[in-house]
């Protein structure tokens, strides 16, 4: 089974990165994740990543573009992840299915219980220089 996933890096003015909880009964359930969801039928990245972070944090995307594409390889499948840099949003953010937020300074990344498919973002993120919003 394959799945294609779009997430986004979303940077507050301290330069954090916002990172969500993997709810209960959840595959991975209690892993922290870069917040996104899977792309529908005929959607391309940037209106699923806008899509999910309206029905997941409440917030509209107004500006994002593509930073990576990875694939990762779970035992019970294989997922495609493509992670978008949120250059600008409007709202304000809070987890709309009871899943817990948090800010994270990238450098520290590392220390958040990631989960492994995110993994590889960690690294390109912090070879970069991403500026705060």
């Amino acid at each position: 089974m394959s799945v294609v996933v779009v997430a986004g890096a979303l940077f507050n003015a301290a330069g954090e990165v916002l990172i969500a909880q993997r709810l209960p009964g959840r595959h991975l359930a209690g892993g922290w994740e870069f917040p996104g969801g899977k792309l529908a039928p005929g959607e391309d990245d940037a209106a699923a990543l806008a899509r999910e972070l309206r029905e997941e944090l409440g917030i509209r995307v107004l500006a994002s573009r593509h930073f990576m594409t990875l694939t990762h390889a779970y035992p019970e499948r294989t997922v495609e992840l493509r992670l978008r840099l949120v250059d600008d949003w409007q709202g304000d953010l809070r987890g709309l299915e009871g899943q817990a937020l948090r800010w994270v300074p990238v450098g520290e990344l590392n220390r958040a219980n990631i989960l492994d498919a995110d993994r590889p973002f960690i690294e390109a993120l912090q070879r970069r220089r991403v500026g705060a919003r």
